[in-house]
């Protein structure tokens, strides 16, 4: 393994590793694709990826287990959001089994990347699916790339598994009714820059995007989503058109449920019953778990369980989840993927 990386405070950022995966489609079909050292893309100027914003992209990682092992945690379940992201933005859907390979030559190839089981540290693999090609007028490109590029990371949000405050939005919108919230598109992410800015110089770790069509209900935390906890042992999840589908968060739905016996629930989070919750988080592929301390809205300061401590049942999920991607806890069928 490479000596000058320091595993055990890996950030979020990213780092050149010697090979990515690229494939073009040309003339109606996927050719074949290859990992490449190659850092850049050569694309036409006049892209629709640049101009119109025709592009989707995933996020998933590769975990080393204390057997020295790398998997995967779920990478179908990437392939297929994908492929639903692509068929709204009218791009051609990359197969299960293109993406599944792509994702795992990657890891392989960089697998003195990896960190060390215990560090915490993860191989976080970027696929990305871009319109490219002659093309001036607002319609769909006629050549696209696929591409699968890794780095090494730490936790997204400082502090790891402690508790952090978040702002309620109230003037901006992640995504429009109707619009492209629910597919995992760049223009989703630009438009959260301004406010999540604000959020940071205030203080907080991000903002709490409401729904957009009559701001009462909560619908994620930033680039993650949001989930509550309440004394009669639900897991409860926002259920919105414009949410994006977390794998993290349907993953932990299945595990309240299958592991710790709660009952799962999809449905609207009012901002006003905040009071039910007696935990929170927001949880997704980079943030896995973030608990909530608190969340400002207005002049309200509202606490769930504490504003320095993890709440127990937090704490149960997010060792069951990560037990599961580190190779410590058995598996539902299905969600683990081996790197040979």
């Amino acid at each position: 393994m490479p000596r000058d990386i320091d595993w055990e405070n890996l950030g979020f950022n990213y780092m050149k590793l010697p090979y990515r995966y690229i494939a073009y489609y040309r003339d109606g079909n996927w050719e074949k694709g290859e990992l490449t050292e190659d850092s850049t893309l050569h694309i036409s100027e006049s892209s629709p990826a640049l101009h119109y914003g025709q592009q989707a992209f995933e996020g998933l990682k590769a975990y080393r287990t204390k057997s020295g092992t790398i998997q995967l945690f779920r990478p179908d379940e990437n392939a297929k959001r994908l492929q639903r992201t692509a068929e709204r933005l009218l791009m051609p859907q990359v197969p299960v089994d293109l993406f599944v390979e792509a994702c795992k030559q990657v890891t392989k190839a960089n697998d003195a990347f990896v960190p060390p089981y215990g560090t915490g540290g993860t191989l976080y693999l970027r696929p990305l699916l871009i319109g490219v090609g002659d093309i001036i007028g607002v319609q769909p490109a006629q050549e696209y790339i696929f591409t699968v590029f890794a780095m090494p990371v730490g936790n997204y949000f400082k502090g790891g598994l402690t508790p952090t405050n978040f702002l309620v939005a109230d003037d901006f919108d992640r995504a429009a009714p109707y619009g492209t919230g629910a597919a995992k598109v760049g223009g989703n992410y630009a438009a959260s820059l301004l406010p999540g800015k604000k959020a940071k110089a205030a203080g907080f770790s991000d903002v709490i995007y409401l729904d957009p069509a009559t701001h009462t209900k909560i619908e994620e935390v930033g680039s993650a989503n949001f989930f509550g906890i309440t004394a009669n042992n639900e897991f409860i999840t926002p259920l919105s058109p414009s949410i994006l589908p977390s794998i993290t968060k349907y993953s932990l739905l299945y595990l309240a449920e299958h592991r710790l016996g709660m009952t799962p629930v999809e449905g609207d989070v009012y901002l006003s019953d905040l009071e039910k919750f007696i935990e929170a988080g927001a949880c997704g592929t980079a943030a896995v778990i973030s608990p909530i301390g608190g969340i400002q809205h207005g002049d309200n300061f509202h606490v769930f369980y504490s504003e320095s401590e993890v709440g127990p049942v937090t704490r149960k999920l997010y060792d069951e989840l990560t037990g599961i991607q580190f190779g410590d806890v058995e598996a539902p069928d299905g969600w683990i993927v081996t790197i040979d």
